[in-house]
C-alpha cells in the first residue's frame, strides 16, 4: 500500500498526494516537494509530518 496522505504533527494539516497544494500539483508524492517545503498552515518542516490513514478509508470514504 502506498502512502497517499501525511498529517502534520503540530497543526493536523493533511497533505494528500491526490490533491497536492500550492507548491505541489496533484499527484505529487510527499517525497517530491522541495526539501525546504513547509506546512502551509503552521510552517513546520516536512520532517514533522507522519503517514496518515483516515479511519473512514476502510469504509471507502
Amino acid at each position: 500500500m502506498t502512502v497517499t496522505t501525511c498529517r502534520c504533527s503540530i497543526c493536523g494539516h493533511i497533505y494528500d498526494e491526490k490533491i497536492g497544494d500550492a507548491c505541489a500539483p496533484p499527484g505529487t508524492t510527499f517525497e517530491d516537494p522541495p526539501p525546504d517545503w513547509r506546512c502551509p498552515v503552521c510552517l513546520v518542516e516536512k520532517s514533522r509530518f507522519a503517514p496518515f490513514a483516515s479511519p473512514l478509508a476502510r469504509l471507502g470514504l
